[in-house]
This record gives structure tokens, sequence and C-alpha cells, in this order.
């Protein structure tokens, strides 16, 4: 079957990671990201799409900070909640029930029960008609205690950290599985 280039989320998985940022007014933003990616693995560097007209864009320009955060399966509900559009007076910590995590080098508070935080500086942003890149700056990798070994092994069978497929239904919420290679 050939499938249309823009149907592309139904075959290649995507990662969903919650993106906090503050607002220059002090408000808490929490949204949902599948279009994010290391650059190359050795770099310290990530890459976020964006539409032009999101929150979290202006204030990841306004501040220059913002914190990637791996959400668990288990954080479904709060991540559907994060999902829809708020004004930008909203602090959608409170409206999806979050807890902050305290950050370390960035203003913004990371999401408490998350997998993992990274805290991020903006580097760049590549601006295009219909969409932006954003090129973070890793200053701060941290995973939750509850799902690392002391070697920084990730128990991804504990942790479930979220990834979807969007399909002609939805978006329907995946998990690593581990399997015989």
């Amino acid at each position: 079957m050939i499938l249309k280039p823009n149907l592309r989320g139904q075959v290649l998985p995507m990662p969903v990671v919650l993106i906090s940022t503050v607002s220059k007014e002090g408000i808490r933003n929490a949204a949902p990201w599948g279009c994010i990616m290391p650059i190359l693995r050795p770099l310290d560097e990530i890459a976020i799409a964006s539409w032009l007209k999101r929150d979290t864009l202006e204030n990841i320009r306004d501040t220059g900070e913002f914190v990637v955060n791996v959400p668990t399966m288990d954080m479904k509900e709060a991540v559907d909640i994060c999902a829809k559009s708020f004004p930008p007076e909203t602090d959608e910590f409170e409206e999806a029930g979050l807890l902050p995590h305290p950050s370390a080098k960035v203003k913004p508070p990371g999401i408490a029960g998350c997998v993992a935080w990274m805290e991020c500086e903006l580097a760049e942003e590549i601006l295009r008609e219909k969409y932006s890149l954003i090129v973070g700056r890793v200053v701060h990798l941290e995973g939750n205690d509850d799902f690392f070994d002391e070697k920084g092994g990730m128990d991804f069978e504990r942790a479930r950290p979220m990834s979807m497929i969007v399909g002609p239904d939805g978006v329907c919420y995946t998990h690593p599985a581990r399997g015989g290679l």
C-alpha cells in the first residue's frame, strides 16, 4: 500500500514528552510533544519542531529555557489534559494535577514522576513559513532514581516511557517492550 508522506505518523513511532516552560509573567506551561530528537547522539543538543502558534514556543523565545520531561504511561491522563488549548494565562500544571520537580540549572520546573528531565537552553531557532525548529542545548540531564540503576541504565519495562503512533483514529500511546533480536 502506498501512503501519502504526511501519514508518516502511522509508521514512525514518536516519543511523547511534556515540555515545561514558564512565561515571562511566571505562569507555568506544560505541553505534549512528539516531534523531538537528539542531534547526533554524542552531542548535547536536541531539536524540537513546533507550530508557530504555541505558548510553549513563545515562552522558549521569551526566556530561552525549557525542560523536556519524559512521562510514564501512567501519566497518560495528564498528557491528554496538557494537549488541550488553554489560554496563555492558565497554569497547566494545576489543570493537569502535575507537581513540579525542581530544576538545577533553568527556571522552569520539571514535572515530578517523570522518567527523566532534560533542562535545556535555547541554542538556535530555525524559522520556516509554517513551523519552527528549536535547537536546545541540554545543560542538565537527570534520570528518576526509581527507573535507573547505579550505572545509569533505564529499566524501561518498569519506567514505560511513552511513545505514540498517530493513526486514522487518532493517537495510540505505546511504550517499549523487551523483545529478542
